[in-house]
């Protein structure tokens, strides 16, 4: 544990120095050059060029003119792994770097007049195949995250106002993502949208149950049981699930099963339900027996062993250990952190790779994609083991 804890020292004191700011995977949109251009009108250009900043080994982002900056969601995930050093060594430094981190956050909800209740988006337009979101349109995902890690901050401090504002998070979800179509209830990942992506859409659920419950507010509760049991009910008799509804939609990776289980999990202990078991005992032994190689490696899709990305291995770690919690599964964290230092860790850069694929290695540095995550599962990892070993 001691090199774990000393290589996520290195990590953040990285971040430190870049002052938590970075690229992105999707930020190549934000290009001052691209947006000076008649291309960024075109759904399919954007969506090409988005794709080739997100492939591309070579990182053109500065000569390209995209800035380097704060992104909600990797801030709330350093918030987190910031709490879980605290936790682990009770040094209140911590807490004073997340509750700086937690204000910045709350400087960055969306417009309150359009959408009344607090929320999220990312720093950069991002076109999907299915949908376009520029800056300033808040997201499911985003806002799950940020709530949490403010949620978990005022809890350890007292502070009422990071509590109450996560919370009323919940309340943007069920106004303006929440939708009933037919006999189909879901959480959009984002406002007018009609696709149904499950992960958006467990993740919704779990923080509309853990709010409702706070609040009191059952008519909260029922709607994210009725859209958790959705995609409880979409998943496969072998355990898996497809991103999502559309056609395009069509495949299986990792990361995401890890944050449909976590989900459910979450659901599970918030309400002290029993209702979704089976979804979790058959999709946990569908992600152990389909992600993982016998030396540690993550895979990334079912049926793929390539790319191999960081977030996959640090997903995996925060699965394991919150999901899965038997010794086989603190077992094999410990297997998978050793293959992701041996294979995605850059020792003089104190940072992981993006990626490695069958044919070259994607070293470009994402703050929020590889080295937030990377911060807050070993972090999460190091006061695991910590407990562990007091109890």
């Amino acid at each position: 544990m001691e090199k774990t804890i000393s290589l996520n020292k290195d990590l953040l004191n990285y971040l430190r120095q870049e002052d938590f700011k970075g690229y992105d995977p999707f930020d190549f949109l934000n290009s001052k050059i691209f947006q000076l251009t008649p291309f960024k009108y075109s759904k399919w250009f954007r969506l090409a060029w988005l794709q080739l900043g997100k492939h591309l080994p070579l990182n053109l982002r500065p000569l390209l003119l995209v800035p380097k900056k704060r992104n909600p969601k990797g801030i709330a995930l350093i918030i987190s792994g910031l709490i879980q050093d605290y936790k682990r060594t009770n040094e209140k430094q911590y807490l004073s770097e997340a509750n700086n981190l937690a204000e910045w956050l709350l400087t960055q909800r969306c417009n309150s007049a359009k959408w009344k209740y607090s929320c999220w988006g990312y720093h950069f337009d991002w076109q999907a195949r299915s949908f376009y979101v520029p800056v300033g349109k808040p997201n499911i995902i985003t806002t799950f995250y940020v709530a949490c890690a403010l949620y978990d901050l005022g809890k350890i401090t007292n502070e009422e106002k990071f509590m109450t504002v996560a919370l009323n998070s919940a309340k943007f979800m069920t106004s303006n993502l929440y939708q009933e179509q037919e006999d189909n209830s879901f959480f959009s990942y984002i406002p007018d949208e009609k696709t149904l992506v499950h992960n958006a859409n467990l993740l919704g659920s779990a923080w509309c149950a853990f709010a409702g419950k706070q609040l009191n507010d059952t008519k909260m509760i029922d709607q994210a049981l009725k859209a958790a049991r959705l995609s409880a009910n979409e998943q496969s008799k072998d355990g898996a699930w497809l991103y999502g509804s559309n056609n395009f939609h069509n495949f299986i990776d990792g990361f995401h099963t890890g944050y449909n289980l976590e989900a459910l999990n979450f659901i599970k202990d918030t309400l002290k339900i029993s209702d979704f078991d089976k979804n979790i005992e058959i999709g946990y032994y569908y992600y152990l027996n389909n992600f993982f190689e016998k030396d540690g490696t993550v895979k990334y899709y079912n049926n793929s062993k390539y790319p191999l990305d960081m977030h996959s291995f640090a997903q995996a770690i925060l699965t394991l250990l919150k999901v899965g919690n038997k010794n086989s599964d603190h077992s094999l964290s410990e297997i998978v952190i050793s293959r992701a230092i041996e294979l995605m860790y850059i020792p003089n850069k104190k940072r992981f790779i993006y990626q490695r694929r069958k044919w070259f290695v994607n070293k470009i540095n994402y703050m929020r994609w590889t080295q937030a995550w990377s911060y807050y599962s070993l972090a999460y990892y190091n006061n695991f083991k910590s407990k562990l070993t007091n109890e």
